[in-house]
């Protein structure tokens, strides 16, 4: 059917059957794949969660802890991907739990992801300050306040949600590249000088010691952590050329390609340090000179230069990447008009660029409130906001993903028996979601220790609560709905345009 680049016709959501829809045909496999990419950071993921990982977790066995976390998640998306070959929306989980285990898991699951892609971005900008403020004290002499930088980073990411995926994707792709060059620069270096000074270790690599170490749990909570986000491509089938396709091949790449490359790196960190350096690097009062050493030896100190700028560079882009997420999730709420007011509000599309762009700026506006409250409670901008809220947004998401998983049980079961497979739509999503639920028990019980300073605050102690508080409200106000407004109960989740619609 011909497509409108700014409204198309919906499978009845609406008062006049009309849904306000994103720009399709906007983004190809590799533009899908950055732009997942880009939530997991590879650069902040390395440099900021490995030297903990090594000091406080699993010692040398931090690569180990990415390669359990690779099979884990491939597992996951096995299920994940069998369902989006059915079901395209950029609802994602919201849309995907819907079908599988009704409208008010749906509806639940929907606001925990909404929640958790809601502050991640303000836990981002956190990050990007302190690496800014940082390097340009070091390398210039400059001392620039945190907060500018914040306000920079906010009005970069809302830009880049008004004018479409298709903007924010090319300055992805810059950025991504990048910093991922540096980092392999480095590991390829190491593994072309035979190794470190004692030559290749294989301990690092061996699963055996994901387990071992001062706290294996935490480890393996941080190297689940270093992939949050991969699963946000399917975000961005309905602006895809071929979502059926896409999807399903940029979700395994993104969950392979990064898992490889984590290996490879924090391996080759470890190995071009020496194992008992690289314990007492990360140890140290300046713990990335277990990342800064190896590539100054092997590759230069211009690199250790330029590696600071790409931290910054990367969590500007990982900061970009969540917040598109969180306006995709605000947007496909709003235009079900789960509150009728959202329908013409976040429920709206740009006319010209099909991007949510009304979401883009409440997500703007929220971020922005996020941060000037614990700028107000004297929270330094990495131990205290990006800490607190990573976590907060990490336990949201991963008990989404383990919800999502039984969804693939039973939608298989009650949709299409006729392809179901013992593997993909049984085994894998089982065996994915009780791998999740673990993750989150991982999580709840290192949450003191993985907060280091932040241990004692009170919003880390209120988390669970606020991830229960979320869920509940959403199951709540599914079943007012349900009684008091069917026929709004009844689209929850399930809006699909007639070129994707579920077959």
């Amino acid at each position: 059917m011909a497509v409108d680049e700014g409204v198309a016709p919906a499978t009845g959501t609406g008062d006049d059957g009309m849904v306000h829809r994103l720009k399709p045909n906007a983004v190809g496999l590799l533009g899908v794949v950055f732009m997942a990419v880009a939530t997991a950071a590879p650069i902040t993921a390395m440099t900021g969660n490995v030297p903990f990982m090594v000091s406080s977790g699993n010692g040398v066995g931090a690569p180990a802890s990415y390669l359990v976390a690779m099979v884990v998640l491939a597992i996951f998306s096995v299920g994940f991907t069998s369902m989006a070959k059915h079901i395209t929306s950029t609802g994602a989980f919201y849309g995907f739990i819907s079908y599988g285990l009704g409208r008010t898991a749906g509806l639940a699951s929907g606001l925990l992801a909404t929640f958790a892609y809601v502050v991640f971005e303000p836990a981002l900008i956190g990050i990007f300050s302190t690496f800014a403020t940082t390097t340009l004290r070091d390398q210039t002499g400059l001392d620039v306040p945190w907060w500018a930088f914040a306000i920079l980073m906010l009005a970069i990411n809302a830009t880049g949600t008004w004018f479409g995926v298709s903007v924010a994707e090319k300055l992805l792709v810059v950025l991504l590249a990048t910093e991922v060059t540096v980092l392999a620069a480095m590991a390829v270096s190491v593994a072309l000088h035979g190794g470190g000074p004692h030559g290749f270790t294989f301990a690092p690599v061996d699963p055996v010691n994901a387990f071992k170490g001062t706290s294996a749990g935490l480890g393996l909570f941080f190297a689940f952590w270093s992939w949050v986000g991969f699963e946000s491509t399917a975000m961005y089938g309905e602006e895809s050329r071929d979502p059926k396709k896409i999807i399903p091949k940029a979700t395994m790449i993104s969950v392979l390609g990064v898992g490889v490359f984590y290996v490879l790196v924090s391996w080759m960190a470890i190995t071009g340090n020496g194992e008992a350096e690289a314990v007492r690097a990360a140890s140290s009062a300046n713990p990335l000179a277990m990342f800064f050493n190896p590539t100054e030896r092997y590759v230069g100190h211009w690199a250790v230069d330029v590696m600071q700028w790409l931290m910054i560079t990367g969590s500007l882009a990982c900061g970009m990447a969540f917040h598109n997420c969180a306006a995709r999730y605000l947007y496909a709420l709003g235009r079900e008009g789960v509150l009728p007011s959202l329908k013409t509000t976040i429920g709206r599309t740009h006319a010209r660029h099909g991007s949510p762009h009304i979401a883009g700026l409440v997500q703007t506006v929220v971020s922005a409130v996020l941060i000037g409250a614990f700028w107000a409670a004297g929270k330094d901008p990495y131990t205290g906001t990006y800490v607190l809220l990573a976590i907060l947004g990490t336990m949201a998401i991963l008990v989404v993903q383990a919800v999502c998983s039984f969804a693939v049980l039973m939608y298989f079961r009650s949709h299409h028996p006729e392809s179901r497979h013992w593997f993909r739509t049984f085994t894998a999503p089982l065996l994915g979601g009780v791998a999740m639920l673990a993750v989150v028990v991982l999580l709840v019980s290192n949450m003191g220790v993985a907060a280091g300073p932040e241990s004692g605050s009170l919003v880390l102690k209120a988390t669970p609560w606020l991830v229960a508080l979320v869920a509940a409200t959403g199951l709540g106000y599914a079943q007012y709905l349900k009684r008091r407004s069917p026929e709004r109960y009844a689209l929850l989740g399930r809006t699909v345009l007639e070129e994707t619609k579920e077959r």
